[in-house]
């Protein structure tokens, strides 16, 4: 009599379809990587067709109603607490994609693929009337997504956009945390100007080849942990980190005459690159292996970029290098490059922005984005509003500048609509973190100073990077800390660096 296979649990089945599902996942993300850095311009066309399949075929595979019926079944089985949380990240992703359907999906891809690379040649030529065109079509499309999520979950539209990365975010407490920042945030920086204006920076003093600061990065990225063997570095005109665990890809953009905005660039996609390097290996393929959230991915790289890279400890360890690859001056003395990379001053890019200031350009961006969303302005209002805020809030002049005003950023040219608060929620998780660090460890800035930067490696390995999905967000900030998100601690920080 011939041997009967067993049927397979319905949990096991489901790793097999979302393996299926991260390895054409793994193949979207290399395609927008190609896009972004290595692409011809004549490809785009083609390559949006392709991106656009590729996403309907990653949508069905995850709708398929035998996904849903296989959902069900695991959450009969006896599943261990590991698994249990693997299945509900499994739902979670299960129930984001089938609020949509493929018409949608593959518009939206189109959509987008057209719009950023359009993009780039219409923010350099300032050319905000061209870019309009294909960005009504982006924020109508996602104001369509964001009215069949919120159907689906109850909840209003621009946080149900936000929930795709950030779940459990609400606008609303968003809302009030970024009101509790704009009441204090001020002040600091005016404090902190007024004391800078008594101090002497020197300027460096240019041109810096191009391919020196990549030689520069390329010797951070190493110090910093980087596996060149499972990721590259290279030029794109918006900086990004991309790929996948096994192969990431970060990009920067150089300017000859500014070295800071590259080597910043590098450090902060570095910061993406090792949560992404370092998350389980043995479960990566699955949702409950991958990044926890937006925000916590953002304060991966902010930890990087703000708490350690802005250090006057850890100015102090590279100062060496940059002299090394750049040449030697007297503004890349440890004290001067402290004080050249804590000046606050109010300025029209948000990748460049201070840290002070920075948290203004995402609050401006997350108002202008979800009053598009909920319909109270229009895509031509935009240029206006920003201008407003702009002014408003930092006190700059954006007027016809489309260039270095609303057209800079690439998020809404590919339809990212929620992303901006994590940068801000990603710097006050990484405020807590360092809090936590520090109590651990009173001579962490010696160490840092010494190129021992194991304390900050071994936390964040141990507490962020290798739980995944494993718990919450909440639940993960409180195992690793002692407590949920406390802007207190992001604060307190401020305060401690710049008065």
């Amino acid at each position: 009599m011939p041997h009967r296979l067993m049927p397979q649990p319905s949990y096991a089945q489901l790793e097999s379809a979302f393996t299926r599902l991260y390895w054409y996942q793994h193949l979207s993300a290399l395609g927008d990587w190609d896009q972004a850095v290595m692409m011809p311009p004549a490809g785009n066309e083609a390559r949006a067709a392709a991106m656009a399949e590729l996403d309907v075929l990653i949508h069905n595979t995850l709708t398929d109603p035998a996904m849903g019926d296989r959902i069900a079944a695991a959450e009969q089985e006896d599943l261990d607490p590991a698994r249990a949380a693997s299945l509900r990240e499994m739902r979670r992703q299960w129930q984001l994609a089938t609020v949509l359907p493929a018409r949608l999906v593959q518009e939206r891809s189109l959509a987008a693929t057209r719009c950023e690379h359009a993009w780039r040649d219409q923010r350099r030529d300032n050319d905000w009337q061209g870019f309009a065109v294909n960005l009504r079509t982006v924020i109508d499309l996602a104001r369509e997504e964001a009215r069949l999520r919120a159907d689906a979950t109850g909840l209003p539209p621009y946080d149900a956009m936000m929930d795709r990365s950030e779940p459990g975010a609400s606008a609303a407490r968003i809302e009030r945390a970024f009101a509790e920042v704009k009441q204090w945030l001020p002040e600091l920086v005016r404090k902190a100007m007024d004391k800078q204006a008594g101090e002497k920076t020197i300027a460096a003093r240019g041109p810096f080849p191009v391919a020196s600061q990549r030689a520069l990065g390329a010797e951070l990225m190493e110090l910093l942990g980087f596996d060149f063997r499972g990721g590259r570095l290279d030029a794109s005109d918006h900086p990004f980190c991309g790929g996948v665990a096994q192969d990431v890809r970060i990009t920067t953009r150089y300017q000859e005459d500014d070295f800071l905005q590259s080597m910043m660039g590098i450090i902060h996609e570095t910061g993406h690159a090792r949560y992404e390097q370092n998350l389980p290996r043995d479960r990566v393929h699955l949702p409950v292996g991958q990044a926890r959230s937006t925000a916590i991915h953002e304060s991966q790289s902010l930890s990087f970029e703000m708490q350690l890279a802005r250090s006057p400890a850890f100015l102090s360890l590279i100062a060496p290098m940059i002299r090394k690859h750049l040449g030697a001056q007297e503004a890349f003395e440890p004290d001067n490059l402290a004080r050249m990379n804590t000046r606050v001053r109010p300025g029209f890019i948000r990748v460049e922005a201070d840290e002070l200031t920075y948290p203004m350009h995402v609050i401006l961006r997350f108002e202008i984005e979800r009053a598009l969303i909920e319909g109270a302005i229009q895509v031509d209002d935009v240029p206006s509003l920003w201008d407003e805020k702009m002014q408003t809030y930092l006190g700059v002049d954006t007027r016809g500048n489309y260039r270095n005003g609303c057209m800079q950023d690439i998020h809404w040219s590919i339809s990212l609509i929620g992303y901006f608060p994590s940068y801000t929620l990603g710097a006050m998780y990484a405020a807590q973190y360092f809090a936590a660090i520090r109590s651990q460890h009173g001579d962490l800035d010696a160490r840092i100073a010494a190129a021992d930067l194991s304390p900050v490696f071994d936390w964040l390995g141990a507490n962020i990077w290798s739980q995944g999905s494993r718990w919450t967000t909440a639940e993960l900030v409180k195992r690793a800390t002692g407590q949920e998100l406390n802007a207190m601690h992001f604060r307190f920080h401020l305060e401690r660096r710049y008065l």
